[in-house]
């Protein structure tokens, strides 16, 4: 079968993956390392405490760097030294309200620091597929009901949607000017809204309601008729590896690809809440509340995802109501003391049998 293929493809393979601490950093360096890849990670320390990077024990089982992908020097020495197979590229500043307060720091981290790795795998001639993880809302957003396609016009509102659309035409840019010739497949990923057991990140509203929630406290809900495409954090993680192994087998797979849901998984963030607040249970409940002067944030986003199913057969594994589901058991077990690594691996081999 096709998962079985992709993991065996992974065993032995050198990965560099930038953005390893972080929330998706860590569940993709966990799947890796489960499927026999040697991984590298190269980040800033977690932004969070706690940190799933540091509950999940992966430390031990990788090569992990500390580094600001800001900096040339280090970032390309940490290259060097992993003689990467295959690059992740996950490293940024993800969140929209920080990018407001701190909007050079966003474009340094999500923009230079997008160059810094090109420049990197430029001057090395070792790397067979790279992948840029952007986002779905590098899209210029005309608030429409129906999906972005990847032909869309790239542009961005706040700083980070910007800076993340710069990154994908730095991308493309280095991807013309110097790759094409050696034949180095490249592509990027525009991925949806994501949640699963372990985020721990300030605004996000499934972290907010489960910190809510094991406090016994209302959930506040800045934004509830806002439309997103949610997912588990699995299902666009296989498909990033899905991506990487097929072009390094077959370059004509290289390109642009939104991963997301399907539609009727697409839900405004009261019907997540709500979602959340059923399977909690314990009574728990949301109130809206209003910020005067709130920084602006697009009210609805959908992603047509047509292209990576009739190209690579990726097709999403979990609804958005099994997406709750997970990570609510998830959370559960995490304050009630269990083994966080047995979890993760536990949950990863229920997202890979549950793969049709």
């Amino acid at each position: 079968m096709e998962k079985l293929v992709i993991q065996e493809y992974y065993r032995g393979k050198r990965v560099f993956v930038t953005g390893h601490t972080g929330f998706k950093g860590t569940w993709l360096c966990r799947m890796l390392l489960h499927w026999g890849a040697e991984v590298t990670g190269y980040s800033l320390e977690p932004a969070t405490e706690p940190s799933l990077f540091h509950l999940s024990r992966i430390e031990k089982h990788m090569h992990s760097i500390i580094g600001d992908i800001r900096n040339f020097d280090t970032l390309k020495q940490a290259f060097q030294e992993s003689k990467a197979d295959i690059v992740l590229h996950l490293a940024a500043q993800p969140i929209v309200r920080e990018s407001y307060k701190s909007p050079m720091y966003t474009y340094e981290t999500n923009l230079m620091g997008t160059v810094n790795l090109m420049e990197c795998i430029r001057q090395s001639d070792r790397t067979m597929s790279v992948l840029n993880v952007t986002t779905d809302k590098v899209y210029q957003n005309n608030e429409w009901v129906w999906g972005y396609r990847e032909n869309e016009p790239l542009d961005g509102f706040d700083p980070y949607s910007n800076s993340k659309s710069c990154s994908e035409l730095a991308t493309w840019c280095y991807a013309r000017s110097f790759f094409g010739d050696r034949g180095l497949p490249i592509s990027t990923a525009r991925a949806g809204n994501v949640i699963g057991g372990g985020d721990f990140s300030p605004d996000r509203i499934i972290p907010d309601c489960i910190r809510a929630a094991s406090k016994g406290e209302q959930i506040i809900v800045r934004n509830p008729y806002s439309t997103r495409p949610y997912q588990h954090v699995l299902e666009p993680l296989f498909a990033y590896l899905m991506i990487a192994c097929k072009q390094s087998l077959d370059g004509s797979f290289a390109g642009s690809y939104n991963v997301g849901p399907d539609e009727h998984d697409c839900v405004t963030t009261g019907q997540l809440v709500d979602l959340f607040c059923n399977i909690w249970g314990e009574n728990i409940c949301w109130k809206n509340v209003c910020e005067a002067n709130a920084p602006h944030e697009a009210n609805f986003l959908k992603l047509d995802c047509s292209k990576i199913k009739a190209a690579l057969g990726w097709k999403p594994t979990w609804d958005v109501e099994t997406a709750v589901r997970k990570t609510i058991d998830w959370s559960k077990e995490y304050l009630s003391g269990s083994s966080i690594p047995k979890v993760m691996d536990r949950q990863l081999n229920e997202y890979i049998n549950d793969i049709t």
